[in-house]
């Protein structure tokens, strides 16, 4: 064989690795990439500043209250997962949320909705969160986490039956299967799906 054509296949080679390689970066489901991330800032349409995070998952936030008034009847829902117009919403109908009655006296209320408007998912840009954000349509409150396009899309595999396993006992259980999901972390790698009780199983 001639050697000129011998001493080219490694570099033929060698340029399938790098062409492959910045595929994976533009195709690939960057939902769970863990890269170091850069924070950044800008504005909105509105003029609002916003923070850019180029980062799959969300930042780690926490506020005394939020967690005090808010994990006492649920698990904590990470402000990145909706809107500042959908957290807006809920707060100000506490009186009716979901079927109780969670009033709070003014100034803890101001303190928990500034809190999750601050770090809602169109003021504090991930890519998840950014997903999430391209379901909703512009002026829409949903309030409920469950019923964006993007939550369904993620979780179209999994049977309604499994929602109502003892463990989980509905979609909005985030924690069972995420065990992060407090802190914003929903990568796959940690999901752990609750079995159906061995009392059941016949």
């Amino acid at each position: 064989m001639n050697t000129s054509k011998k001493l080219k296949w490694p570099f033929i080679i060698f340029a399938l690795l790098i062409t492959l390689s910045s595929l994976n970066i533009l195709w690939g489901d960057d939902d769970d990439d863990e890269k170091h991330h850069e924070r950044k800032e800008g504005k909105d349409r509105k003029g609002e500043v916003y923070k850019i995070n180029n980062r799959s998952d969300f930042p780690a936030v926490t506020n005394v209250k939020w967690k005090a008034e808010c994990s006492s009847c649920h698990m904590l829902y990470h402000p990145g997962l909706l809107p500042a117009r959908s957290w807006t919403k809920m707060m100000s109908t506490l009186n009716k949320h979901f079927g109780e009655n969670a009033e709070l006296d003014p100034a803890t209320q101001k303190e928990i909705t500034d809190f999750l408007v601050q770090n809602s998912s169109d003021r504090v840009h991930t890519r998840r969160g950014d997903k999430i954000l391209s379901g909703i349509g512009r002026n829409e409150e949903i309030l409920r986490i469950s019923e964006t396009s993007y939550f369904k899309s993620k979780h179209d595999e999994i049977s309604p039956s499994v929602y109502k396993r003892k463990a989980i006992g509905s979609p909005a259980n985030c924690l069972a299967c995420h065990s992060g999901a407090e802190k914003g972390d929903f990568s796959e790698d940690n999901v752990r799906i609750p079995k159906e009780s061995s009392a059941k199983i016949k």
